[in-house]
């Protein structure tokens, strides 16, 4: 069971790891009301109820309310996909032993950079709410794409404090 951890604001605590250490996760996901599979639904019986009723009027006589019908739906089909295929974006953090490691999911790719606790440096950017910038060992990845702008540097100052082990 996730819980959050009372110094930590965006961090969940999943449980001891395999060497009996805590763990601290952060999940940044974008706030989507509607999931693929719920969206593929209203799609479904939009898809029902539009071709219902212009294959009534199309059998009245009206021939071209079908077509515009289709193209109707092949337009709403095509922004719910786009939609659809971000709805899951997110970013995870986890801090767990002696490793740091980001995963940051886009558009179904999934990215993952792993950093030694000791080595990483977390930065943002810029000082003006900008992303939130992972760095160490020649790899750099950025963060809080997910997470308000002026809750960034917050967030960061929560990844730094875990990092040092307060």
């Amino acid at each position: 069971m996730l819980h959050t951890t009372p110094s930590f604001r965006f961090a969940r605590a999943p449980g001891q790891s395999g060497q009996g250490q805590q763990a601290v996760q952060w999940l940044l996901k974008r706030n989507c009301s509607v999931t693929p599979a719920q969206l593929l639904g209203l799609y479904v019986s939009l898809c029902v109820v539009s071709l219902g009723i212009a294959g009534f009027f199309w059998s009245q006589g009206a021939t071209m309310v079908m077509p515009f019908a289709w193209l109707e739906l092949v337009v709403v089909g095509a922004a719910f996909r786009v939609y659809a295929r971000h709805a899951t974006d997110g970013e995870r953090i986890v801090l767990q032993g002696g490793q740091l490691v980001v995963e940051l999911e886009n558009a179904g790719r999934l990215e993952r950079a792993e950093f030694n606790r000791e080595w990483v440096r977390v930065e943002p950017r810029n000082g003006d709410g900008s992303l939130i910038e992972v760095s160490g060992q020649g790899r750099s990845v950025r963060v809080g794409r997910h997470v308000r702008p002026e809750l960034r540097p917050a967030l960061a100052r929560e990844i730094r404090h875990a990092l040092r082990g307060c």
